[in-house]
């Protein structure tokens, strides 16, 4: 035998309150979205209204709207989840603002019991409908002449404040300031002249005030620029303010929506694609779907195609800035920098916008890649800022034009820019490119040192590290340490290898590739101090100052320290010091 399910209303108001609605406040919002959905479907009659009164822990809600019969009273007010705007009234869903059938249910979150007073502008009686929070309900006669519907709501204990007519101003400026129907509370109007981003005949100069004004006010900053957005598909009409500060790119901004001009919340998430951070909006649709909580978007195909269309209006009006207004331009991306990289790394238009606008630091000073790229025929890059901090200085000295890479986003753009049909031969910088660089030392300075040499090699033997003399510039750079891509890559293998069991060793061993290229400790035979340590008669002082030398190029190179590296270092500084310091002589002596 089939049974029906039992609701337990004091449950389903629990679950609302702690689970599906964010705050009580809500009670009034769905209210007012009942009293609007009834004057929709209104088609005849008195000029629609909405009044709202307080007093003696009471709260009302009249509306000149459709009314409802008694078949309906019983179908739809002591229904959980069936909604009078759906097809079996004969109204097409879209017109109305509620779909899900609950949104009486939230005036239980802050009374015990809630009555209806209705007549049906189709004819019959006044009537009365009581819900109790228990779960029970009546249906009785009313008063009342004209056709519409009063809710009227009791505070229950603890919730009187939801009450007070400040608050219930407050809450009904909040959601209902920009409907299409007058909104009063106690006689006083709460509705407005619609969105500030309405067509009318204002000039144009009081239009943008009024959007700037509207910012100021509401979001509580004075915008960069505004940018306005509609999107037809999606009935969306609005605003983009450019935020005059940087935003975190990490935290998506959250938007002011409006759903048929009632405000849905003041923070909606993924309207926008992830790129636009540096925006806020304010926009009303027609077309978007809420979800049950009406405090967020519905993530379907409609809002995937709005996210689009507003992120290439936005992108539309950077390319205007870079064509009217290069100076605004350059004074956005020193702000927003961040937002416009993100996207020129999935955009082509906006990639050529960065490469042709925004200044990246490089060893000969600050260019956009495109003047970059025009001046030397190709663009060289280091992967990391560490990378570029050390060898820079030494790579300008040999005339080979770098640029950091490092920055968020600027090795995948540089890559991009060289993978355009148009784009510059663009190369990640090898550090053993440079040794090819620098000069070899004369025969007749070279054949002397070459017992240093061997000492030398035999100080950075365990390191896997070879010793190579050289002269270049800067002089006051003693030494670099240099480490090929293949190399540095084989070094984390091995590393890797020694930290693990035979199992995952022999894994790895899978990855390793046989290479020639050991990493090099560059000594600079133009730097006095290499100079001095090459003169070194002192077998065991010369190979201590080497491991120091090692030691202050793996440091100031920003090159990982491995254990070993590290010994090797405390060892070579100690040493130092021990010879810097004589024992101390014995006084007796």
């Amino acid at each position: 035998m089939e049974r029906t399910f039992q609701v337990d209303l004091r449950g389903v108001v629990d679950l609302l309150s702690n689970h599906l609605y964010a705050s009580p406040r809500v009670y009034l919002r769905e209210l007012l979205q009942n009293a609007v959905d009834a004057l929709t479907a209104r088609t005849d009659g008195p000029p629609p209204a909405v009044s709202i009164r307080t007093g003696d822990g009471t709260l009302s809600v009249s509306d000149n709207g459709i009314g409802l019969t008694e078949a309906q009273v019983h179908e739809l007010l002591a229904t959980i989840g069936r909604s009078g705007k759906r097809d079996e009234l004969g109204f097409a869903r879209q017109e109305f603002l509620g779909q899900f059938g609950i949104g009486l249910l939230s005036a239980f979150l802050v009374a015990d019991e809630v009555r209806v007073v209705t007549r049906s502008a189709t004819g019959g009686p006044a009537l009365g409908w009581v819900g109790r929070a228990d779960g029970t309900y009546r249906v009785e006669a009313a008063d009342r002449d004209e056709p519409g519907s009063t809710v009227t709501l009791t505070a229950r204990h603890g919730c009187a404040q939801w009450f007070d007519p400040r608050t219930v101003t407050e809450l009904a400026t909040l959601y209902g300031s920009m409907l299409p129907v007058p909104v009063t509370v106690d006689g006083t109007p709460v509705t407005g002249d619609g969105p500030p981003w309405r067509a009318d005949d204002r000039p144009a100069g009081t239009r943008r005030a009024d959007l700037v004004g509207y910012a100021q006010d509401v979001l509580g900053f004075t915008p960069f620029d505004v940018i306005e957005l509609s999107v037809p598909g999606a009935g969306l009409t609005g605003v983009a303010y450019v935020l005059p500060f940087a935003a975190n790119p990490a935290e998506r901004t959250r938007h002011r929506v409006y759903l048929k001009r009632m405000l849905l919340a003041e923070s909606v998430d993924g309207l926008l694609p992830e790129w636009a951070f540096f925006v806020r909006c304010v926009v009303d649709a027609t077309e978007l779907r809420p979800t049950a909580s009406r405090e967020s978007l519905y993530a379907d195909d409609a809002l995937a195609a709005t996210q689009d269309a507003i992120g290439a209006q936005l992108r539309g009006w950077l390319v205007r800035l870079a064509d009217t207004d290069p100076g605004r331009l350059a004074r956005f991306l020193a702000v927003h920098h961040l937002g416009v990289k993100a996207l020129a790394v999935h955009d082509d238009e906006m990639l050529r916008l960065v490469a042709q606008w925004w200044p990246m630091e490089t060893n000969v000073g600050r260019v956009t890649l495109a003047e970059f790229a025009a001046r030397y025929g190709e663009v060289r890059y280091t992967q990391t800022a560490d990378e570029f901090r050390a060898l820079a200085a030494v790579a300008a000295a040999q005339d080979v034009p770098v640029l950091n890479g490092g920055y968020t986003y600027d090795a995948e753009i540089v890559a991009r820019f060289g993978a355009l049909p148009d784009g510059p031969r663009v190369r990640r910088l090898n550090p053993s490119e440079l040794a090819t660089r620098f000069d070899p030392l004369p025969a007749e300075v070279e054949l002397p040192l070459q017992e240093f040499r061997r000492i030398a090699q035999r100080a950075v033997d365990e390191l896997g590290c070879e010793v190579v003399l050289r002269s270049f510039e800067p002089a006051t750079v003693p030494a670099l340490y240099l480490v090929d891509r293949s190399a540095a890559h084989a070094a984390d293998l091995q590393a890797t290898k020694a930290q693990v069991d035979e199992v995952w060793a022999g894994v790895l061993d899978a990855f390793a590739k046989p290479t020639q290229q050991r990493p090099q400790l560059v000594l600079n035979h133009r730097n006095e101090l290499v100079r001095r340590v090459c003169g070194l008669r002192d077998e065991r002082l010369a190979h201590t100052a080497t491991q120091a030398l090692y030691g202050q190029a793996l440091l100031l190179g920003h090159h990982p320290v491995r254990p070993a590296d590290v010994t090797l270092i405390n060892r070579s500084f100690l040493g130092l010091l021990d010879a810097a310091v004589p024992p101390e002589q014995d006084e007796r002596a």
